[in-house]
């Protein structure tokens, strides 16, 4: 019986830290392992103690080279996806490379953006990306920039689960 805590710790491709913190398992479907967090989480953002201030719900998907954050209010990013390598799992806890491209939709006005290709390129260079790991970030993140509009589980599926951390 899996827990209802899970430990998430993205990474950079050097191996310093990135994010980590714990998280309430709300649900596993066919999408993916719904994670949520609430307000006042105590977190770690970029090796520093942190608290998170907004809820939010992450989905890690079964497979894929993302996650995505789903906001409420007053976030201007409903949807936050992080280019990552495919989530590790060991136990209770997931392990995520954060890749530096993101895809975000605005709250709002819906637009969507592709964030961060400047970091990805400099630490494209820096940490010596595989050209696979290149290949499938590029790619999943034009397949996100396509999808994010209105493809589940961008387009509703994820208001129920906000609903419960907010």
């Amino acid at each position: 019986m899996p827990s209802d805590v899970v430990r998430v710790i993205y990474r950079k491709y050097d191996g310093s830290a990135h994010r980590d913190y714990p998280a309430r398992r709300l649900a596993e479907d066919d999408l993916g392992v719904w994670l949520g967090v609430v307000k006042g989480t105590k977190s770690v953002y970029h090796g520093r103690a942190s608290v998170e201030r907004i809820p939010f719900v992450l989905l890690v998907p079964h497979q894929g080279w993302w996650t995505a954050m789903f906001n409420p209010p007053p976030r201007t990013s409903e949807i936050y996806c992080d280019i990552t390598t495919p989530a590790r799992w060991e136990g209770e806890t997931v392990h995520l490379i954060d890749l530096d491209l993101d895809v975000v939709r605005r709250r709002g006005s819906g637009v969507v953006e592709l964030r961060d290709e400047d970091e990805f390129a400099e630490h494209r260079e820096r940490y010596g990306y595989p050209p696979e790991v290149v290949a499938a970030a590029e790619a999943e993140a034009r397949r996100l920039y396509a999808s994010l509009a209105d493809t589940e589980p961008f387009a509703t599926a994820f208001r129920k689960w906000l609903a419960l951390v907010t």
